[in-house]
């Protein structure tokens, strides 16, 4: 369930929302846009009555919805979500934020070329597959962590971000000092356990956001 707040709603009344929101058995999760705050009801909420909430102080309307992906809908996030990383690069902003490289890590002249290449060609994430699972056991199955070490020093020495995909939970926190910012594909998304498991925090402190915020689908 949302609830949308009228844009001069003081945070009084706010907070008196939320107060609302807790004590019907709910959590609650805040977003402030430029103008207007969105709050969602996550929970047990088939049994609250909307118009409960329609009448507090300071509600514009309440919107009941029953899609799965509550969190990331535009009903609760109409402004889009902006991630902001390190070094000042925004994904989800105004400018587009290009992602280059090769879906697998090789070799060294041939990360450090591509690096070159994506930054001359205006790109702010330089790409790499360290991880290739294949159905052949005797395939070339990624060069691994020595692949997200090459991938790192050509992206520093062009003053680029990285990005690479993880495949698995294992994976999460060995890539953390080569990253960025995690790529899950869409076979992952759906289902991996990956996917599932927020890593910890020291995993979300390159980006200003948390967990799955920072990944890349």
């Amino acid at each position: 369930m949302i609830v949308a707040m009228q844009e001069k709603a003081t945070e009084e009344q706010i907070d008196a929302v939320i107060d609302a929101l807790v004590e019907s058995g709910v959590n609650v999760h805040r977003t402030t846009g430029a103008s207007q705050t969105i709050l969602a009801a996550v929970g047990p909420t088939a049994s609250l009555d909307p118009h409960k909430f329609e009448l507090l102080t300071g509600v514009l309307y309440v919107h009941r919805i029953s899609s799965p992906y509550k969190l990331a809908g535009r009903a609760f996030r109409p402004e889009g979500t902006v991630v902001e990383f390190s070094n000042g690069v925004k994904v989800g902003g105004e400018r587009v934020a290009v992602m280059a490289g090769p879906c697998s890590i090789e070799n060294h002249e041939q990360i450090f070329e591509t690096a070159a290449r994506v930054k001359a060609a205006g790109g702010t994430f330089l790409r790499g597959g360290a991880y290739k699972p294949r159905s052949s056991p005797y395939a070339f199955q990624g060069m691994g962590i020595p692949g997200l070490k090459l991938l790192r020093e050509a992206a520093d020495a062009h003053g680029l971000l990285t990005v690479s995909e993880v495949m698995e939970i294992s994976q999460i926190e060995p890539m953390l000092p080569y990253i960025d910012c995690y790529q899950v594909g869409a076979r992952s998304r759906c289902c991996s356990s990956a996917a599932s498991r927020p890593p910890s925090k020291s995993c979300c402190s390159r980006a200003n956001t948390s967990w799955p915020a920072a990944t890349t689908t």
